[in-house]
């Protein structure tokens, strides 16, 4: 069975075609981060006008990529929450009308659920080259899904069947990273700009709290944000009321890499802490990392030396938002969940999980 994928949640526009749940046949991905890079953060109605813009040429050219045509197609999978609701709109537009024309079953996909998916594709094309896992991850499952949006640690029983065991009380960790980035004079986004500046830094440099909440498995990142905030402010010589936006003019290089690698450090300390704790409370036969964040080798080696079991990491191509994995979990809900109808289909730019499950 092949199903095509399609996503346009906020500022990526792709389309990808994947086999039987696994095997990975296109993935494209039209990528707006240039055109945001200048604001500082994604501008909603710049990146539906992008969205307009291409959505056709890129799922034209994920078929042509997979070697496919419509007839090849038995289903299609769209997101539909969350995300910028003028976003949703292009993609889900695009899927109806493909569906109605082309008499293809349409699946709603959740943004969130999907990025687990990403670790399920293990097989590609002869034309692709992504380092996949080897396997499958096997259920019970526990991921932890860190992105811009979102930090949470979700147990899977089987497909469709979880329970959302912990999240972020406030920032989340995607966030919490382009904040900080922002005050120590790092471009936009700032993940992977903060993990570049960290690998000439010295993460024991700041020693930055982690905080203690009521929840076992809950995070939480703005405490984290504002003690970087008043280091920086003191380290420049600067009280509280010094403004945030002023301080990448006073933060030399050596502070601006020792506060990316203490605050990497920190950030994803407090991570693997809390899915350590769930991994030993839960014992699940598998574990996954998620989401843009799930990218970062910081967080990638620490999980892998705080847990007993071998992990086995998506590429990075596919932890940032892509259809490839939006395609996966689409075609696992066709193995128990009914099509939507294209003629009666509303996007939920706010939808948590547990009520998409």
């Amino acid at each position: 069975m092949r199903i095509l994928g399609i996503e346009s949640s906020c500022d990526e526009t792709a389309a990808a075609v994947i086999e039987d749940g696994h095997m990975l046949l296109s993935n494209v991905v039209n990528s707006q981060i240039d055109i945001h890079a200048a604001y500082g953060g994604v501008v909603p109605e710049v990146a539906a006008r992008s969205h307009l813009e291409v959505i056709s040429p890129v799922i034209n050219k994920a078929l042509s990529d997979a070697a496919c045509t419509w007839d090849d197609i038995d289903a299609i999978a769209v997101t539909y929450a969350p995300g910028l609701i003028g976003s949703l709109l292009i993609g889900t537009l695009a899927a109806r009308t493909l569906a109605i024309i082309h008499h293809k079953p349409l699946y709603k996909i959740h943004h969130v659920e999907a990025h687990v998916y990403a670790n399920f594709i293990n097989q590609q094309s002869d034309n692709l080259s992504l380092t996949l896992p080897k396997s499958q991850p096997v259920f019970p499952l526990l991921a932890l899904i860190v992105s811009g949006g979102h930090s949470q640690l979700v147990l899977f029983q089987n497909h469709g069947d979880y329970q959302l065991i912990g999240q972020t009380q406030d920032d989340a960790v995607g966030e919490a990273f382009d904040k900080v980035a922002k005050i120590i004079g790092l471009p936009y986004p700032g993940g992977p700009a903060i993990a570049k500046a960290a690998e000439l830094g010295d993460p024991q440099t700041f020693h930055l709290p982690i905080a203690k909440l009521a929840g076992e498995y809950n995070f939480s990142f703005s405490g984290l944000k504002t003690a970087v905030l008043r280091t920086v402010q003191r380290e420049v010589g600067k009280d509280f009321t010094f403004p945030s936006h002023e301080l990448p003019a006073l933060v030399t290089d050596e502070l601006q890499h020792n506060m990316a690698a203490s605050f990497q450090y920190t950030a994803i300390k407090t991570l693997v802490d809390k899915t350590k704790k769930a991994y030993d409370n839960f014992q699940p036969a598998s574990v996954v990392i998620a989401g843009g964040v799930a990218a970062n080798q910081e967080l990638r080696r620490q999980l892998r030396h705080a847990l007993p079991i071998n992990i086995e990491y998506a590429p990075i191509q596919l932890c940032t938002d892509n259809a490839a994995m939006i395609a996966t979990l689409g075609y696992f809900r066709t193995q128990f969940d009914s099509p939507a109808d294209p003629y009666d289909f509303e996007v939920q730019p706010s939808l948590s999980m547990l009520d998409a499950a």
